[in-house]
């Protein structure tokens, strides 16, 4: 038996209350829009409890696979839709089991419903009986081969034989939009999909330090733009020539400090990029304590320039975590292509694992770091990529490469 729809549970959406029909028309925004290329004739409709699309035209395997991409979709769900009687959801309950490989089963039963003919102990024994009929099968309520659902709702009865996991999280551009400082590793690109499932929208910056640096750094962050587009349909990547600052930084400043310094820069930069480009806050793929700049005294020194919220999604992430969401998500085969970068070549030898923040002042208060900044700013190139198609594209300097995880 073919199923004629999929229904798409919300999850953490059930907790809204007054704004929970915001979000379900939300994310049934990003749903149609997530299924008008490749499955432009599905249907999708929705109730307060679950949104459905039709799998009338399509493989059904593609469309969930699709669907899973998209963030705030908990669960999925393919159903057999029929009238609320029990002739006819006990004969399509028998139809599916007899589509499945298996033969220990169990009958699970929910009633949306509450005056149905029976309770849900009444139609888990209901559906069972002619199953049991057939001597093909057998009950077992601990660990079954089949698990057959039937969810009794106001206006029709939904059987099922599968689940699926999905995104989950809220729906894409209910939380607002943050700066992503990206570079080419593997842990920015982790920290934009977990974002997205967030319902955050991300634009990206990056600090190009041209010439010490490869100019296919940028080729390399287009291609993991690219496989972000997939849970985000548009990204933004914007690259800030950075190498003036970067040269005076490590001129003025002792060795120790200077990877701190760098930091306190990026952040002043990406606040001003992030208040013109409408930005609530700033994102990194900072883990605790995965290198010197990232330890928690360091983060206090670095967040001390400036008041936008930073959100750091990977904070108490292990690096093999990370490895395995890269690796899901498409990202981890691009991001470990060689390049050389600035952090990596200018590294000093015993990097400041605890900075003072007055300490920090004072090695800025040695040059005119405020019109570099601007320089900065002003002299960023962007290039927009939608659907994994570069839109317009600035002339960017020459090589390219800063990580912004470092």
């Amino acid at each position: 038996m073919n199923y004629s729809y999929i229904m798409i549970h919300y999850g953490e959406l059930s907790t809204k209350g007054g704004n929970k029909k915001l979000f379900i028309s939300c994310l049934n925004r990003n749903i149609r829009h997530a299924l008008a290329n490749d499955f432009p004739e599905s249907k999708v409709t929705c109730d307060r409890d679950h949104t459905y699309v039709t799998t009338e035209y399509y493989d059904i395997q593609d469309l969930i696979v699709r669907l899973q991409e998209v963030s705030g979709i908990q669960r999925i769900t393919p159903v057999v839709k029929v009238e609320k009687s029990m002739e006819i959801i006990e004969k399509t309950a028998l139809e599916l089991i007899e589509g499945e490989d298996g033969s220990t089963f169990k009958v699970k039963a929910k009633r949306a419903d509450k005056r149905f003919e029976l309770d849900s102990y009444g139609i888990c024994n209901a559906v069972a009986t002619p199953i049991l009929k057939t001597k093909k099968y057998t009950v077992d309520l601990h660990n079954p081969d089949i698990t057959i659902t039937v969810d009794i709702r106001e206006s029709c009865a939904c059987i099922s034989c599968h689940e699926f996991k999905g995104c989950g999280g809220y729906p894409l551009g209910m939380n607002g939009k943050v700066m992503l400082l990206l570079s080419g590793g593997i842990d920015s690109p982790v920290a934009a999909y977990q974002l997205i499932r967030r319902g955050i929208k991300i634009e990206t910056l990056h600090f190009a330090s041209p010439p010490y640096t490869s100019e296919a750094v940028i080729d390399k962050l287009t291609d993991i733009i690219k496989t972000i587009n997939t849970y985000q349909e548009d990204v933004k990547l914007n690259i800030v020539p950075f190498t003036e600052l970067q040269l005076a930084i490590y001129e003025h400043v002792d060795e120790p400090y200077c990877i701190t310094i760098m930091r306190r820069m990026m952040m002043r930069i990406a606040t001003e990029v992030a208040k013109e480009h409408n930005c609530h806050g700033i994102a990194t793929g900072e883990s605790v304590g995965q290198v010197a700049s990232q330890t928690l005294e360091s983060m206090i020194a670095i967040n001390d320039v400036t008041n936008y919220p930073i959100i750091r999604p990977l904070a108490v992430m292990d690096k093999n975590e990370c490895i395995d969401i890269a690796k899901k998500i498409g990202t981890y085969e691009i991001s470990i292509r060689p390049y050389e970068d600035c952090c990596t070549i200018f590294t000093p030898k015993k990097p400041k694992t605890k900075p003072r923040i007055k300490d920090c002042e004072f090695f800025e208060s040695k040059w005119d770091w405020k019109s570099q900044i601007e320089a900065c700013v002003k002299g960023i190139k962007s290039t927009f990529i939608k659907n994994g198609e570069i839109i317009y594209h600035d002339t960017t300097p020459e090589n390219t490469g800063t990580t912004a995880d470092n």
